[in-house]
């Protein structure tokens, strides 16, 4: 064998296809590495003809088959709209012409605060009937900088609650559904469109500085709208912002809802008649947090006649659990009857509070309550016990159908409308009953013309009653109106001061009632 292969070695015809082999090989190797070569630069070359994506050039992610979503052909009016927004938020819009669309918040909220209101940069959770409402407000008011975060696309049953939404946006992420539209309107306001299901996993993402490149980049959130229906994400949301001290602001639900004169803003502490307000307060006492986050709410009562959660038919029962029938884990499989103006209330009720927390204006809601019967009733109830103590106290015996000179109508104005709900000693909104501020100069004795007509009661006026808590007013009773100590040697100037400009207020107030 090894003579066979000598004799090989030393064929001309052998060193010549060794030759011709290594030849080929050098060359192929020639030709792939060079090709490789090729190959890379050109893909080098094409990412980096691939813009970063931003304002201008955006990206979506893949659905689940690898392919992009579906989204409506633009319009050339959309075009326009994107054009022109481009344009101004690279610098290229007059001012004046900013400051002409936005006169009449300019001369309610004056420079100042509409330029707070301009430079702050506000995230809206939730981007359906409610939160599409509240982005269209606050972007019209001044706010330059919004985040937008929802999972979901816009539907056909979306369009009867939804602020911005047409048929052409059916199937269209909701985020990008609220920029094309709103950049028509207010094309110097930068979106920055997040078409994610919010999540406590993701809170630290969704919720961070201002990402979009400019010089407002790193900008912290001064303001949180939580307009989101699933309350696993809510509850999350809500304890998420409490605990970073980031300022938030929730909505209940809007869902069979109808009275508009019913939805308040209340801590969430004392917010009540609601079941979305009641779970997610109760999730949040678990995780360490009561109170401190305010809440839009309704305080109308379910009755006959009213509208429901729609019943499953019996027919879905048989198909399995009914928690796999819904699209995502804690989100409703039954459809939540919703009159499409009730959104729109809570969106805007939102906003209000959020402009006028931004820019500075001053704010004092009643945390009374409307249509709050058994509370004025109580305090209604506690007045004239007080009344009957204090008249015992200082003629001896028990005065038998003693009655008050004011009606519970009058009871809910002082409350509510005068006194804001709270105490004027402390500002809690607890607890609160009405009492005489100072001694009557006729002292607690029945008025002696009245009697004999047969009217027994105490002659004082609604501008003498002043809102307290019942702790408060016990200790008031004891030293004021029992004791004759001096109003001025038991209360700050602070507080004599707020009785005697609500004493004012009710005066100017009396012409009108």
């Amino acid at each position: 064998m090894a003579s066979w292969i000598q004799r090989q070695s030393n064929s001309h015809q052998a060193q010549l296809a060794v030759t011709a082999v290594l030849s080929g090989v050098v060359a192929a190797s020639a030709i792939l590495g060079l090709q490789k070569f090729r190959r890379r630069e050109a893909v080098k070359k094409l990412k980096e003809s691939i813009p970063e994506v931003d304002e201008k050039h955006r990206a979506e992610s893949l659905n689940e088959y690898g392919a992009a979503a579906r989204t409506p052909g633009w319009t050339k009016e959309d075009e326009r709209g994107a054009a022109l927004a481009r344009r101004a938020q690279q610098g290229d819009y007059d001012e004046e012409l900013i400051l002409e669309q936005l006169a009449r918040n300019r001369v309610f909220l004056n420079d100042e605060g509409l330029t707070k209101l301009r430079s702050s940069f506000i995230i809206v959770v939730g981007c359906g009937g409610v939160g599409s409402h509240a982005v269209a407000s606050l972007a019209r008011s001044g706010v330059s900088k919004i985040r937008l975060i929802d999972f979901d696309q816009v539907t056909l049953s979306s369009l009867n609650r939804h602020a911005l939404a047409t048929l052409a946006d059916v199937g269209t992420p909701k985020v990008h559904c609220i920029r094309r539209r709103l950049q028509q309107i207010v094309p110097w306001v930068r979106f920055d469109c997040r078409n994610e299901l919010f999540g406590g996993s993701a809170a630290d993402d969704l919720l961070a500085p201002w990402s979009l490149d400019g010089a407002d980049k790193g900008q912290k959130p001064v303001y949180v709208l939580d307009c989101i229906d699933n309350i696993t994400s809510k509850v999350e949301l809500l304890h998420y912002c409490h605990t970073h001290s980031i300022p938030v602001i929730s909505s209940m639900g809007a869902g069979c809802k109808s009275d508009p004169t019913r939805v308040m803003i209340a801590d969430i502490s004392v917010s009540s008649d609601d079941r979305l307000s009641r779970s997610t307060r109760r999730r949040l006492k678990l995780l360490g947090v009561s109170s401190g986050i305010p809440v839009v709410f309704s305080t109308e009562k379910p009755g006959p006649g009213k509208a429901t959660l729609l019943p499953l038919a019996e027919e879905e029962f048989s198909k399995g659990q009914v928690d796999e029938l819904s699209v995502l884990p804690d989100f409703r499989s039954r459809i939540l009857p919703v009159l499409g103006t009730m959104p729109a209330v809570f969106g805007y009720t939102l906003a209000n509070h959020v402009i006028c927390e931004v820019s500075g204006y001053p704010t004092d809601y009643s945390m009374g309550g409307k249509g709050k019967d058994k509370l004025y009733d109580t305090i209604y109830a506690a007045l004239l016990v007080s009344l009957e103590r204090l008249t015992r106290a200082e003629i001896g015996t028990q005065p038998v159908g003693l009655r008050l000179p004011i009606s519970k109508d009058d009871v809910m104005y002082l409350v509510d409308e005068i006194w804001r709900g709270k105490s004027v000693v402390s500002g809690l909104p607890s607890r609160l009953v009405l009492t005489l501020w100072a001694r009557p100069p006729q002292g607690f004795k029945p008025d002696q013309e009245w009697e004999k007509q047969g009217q027994l009661f105490i002659r004082f006026k609604p501008e003498d009653l002043v809102c307290m808590t019942k702790e408060e007013a016990a200790r008031h009773e004891k030293e004021v109106l029992l004791g004759g100590r001096k109003v001025e040697d038991l209360y700050s100037e602070e507080v004599l001061q707020k009785v005697k400009q609500r004493r004012e207020e009710m005066d100017f107030y009396e012409q009108y009632r």
